[in-house]
């Protein structure tokens, strides 16, 4: 299973804001942003003027980078969110939100989704009363996703339930806090995902 294995603070660096890749430590003032905000390389700091192209590949890297996903598999995405009825760029959206990494995040049982990719991979849940520790799995409406009952009193999970205890899921999920049971309710809307992507750069990128 491939995946990004460098420091991912450059990444934030990289992109110019903070994508919340580490979980707690963003919100300190030990994130990268705060030390260290300018972009990695040494050549960075001279380039003031930023092409169309740039600005659309940019877009592509930071919405790979908010779900840790990697190129080939986040073209297989879009590829699949061409097929579908409506506009790409929301069905990619909507697929990259469907992941079981993200929705474990979405609920507040980690910190981060890198954190959420490794409690899927380990066997923490269960969707429709089945363990699946694929992260990308995709989830559909009527799906429910479960915390399993031996998980329940890990330092990790309750450490990052409690933190997010204020934490509201999204409205295409249902979640009953006090069984750790959730259920996917409807596909996510465009309205429902709060992160800063334009994803018609995106497209754009892609359609050429």
């Amino acid at each position: 299973m491939a995946r990004y294995t460098e420091a991912v603070c450059r990444q934030c660096r990289r992109e110019g804001q903070k994508l919340f890749l580490k979980g707690d430590k963003c919100y300190t003032d030990k994130c990268a942003m705060v030390s260290r905000a300018k972009a990695p390389g040494m050549h960075e700091q001279g380039r003031n003027k930023t092409s169309e192209y740039g600005l659309q590949l940019r877009e592509k890297q930071k919405a790979k980078r908010y779900y840790g996903v990697l190129e080939k598999q986040f073209r297989g995405y879009y590829e699949l969110a061409e097929r579908r009825p409506g506009q790409a760029g929301q069905n990619l959206l909507a697929i990259l939100e469907s992941r079981l990494d993200n929705v474990v995040y979405r609920l507040g049982f980690a910190m981060s989704r890198a954190e959420a990719r490794q409690l899927v991979t380990h066997g923490h849940f269960t969707v429709n009363g089945r363990k699946v520790s694929i992260p990308s799995f995709l989830v559909k409406p009527g799906m429910v996703i479960t915390l399993k009952e031996t998980s329940r009193d890990l330092g990790k999970i309750k450490a990052s339930v409690e933190a997010n205890a204020f934490r509201q899921p999204p409205k295409w999920l249902e979640y009953d806090a006090n069984n750790m049971i959730a259920k996917v309710v409807a596909v996510p809307e465009r309205e429902d995902i709060d992160l800063p992507i334009e994803e018609h750069l995106i497209v754009e990128l892609y359609s050429k």
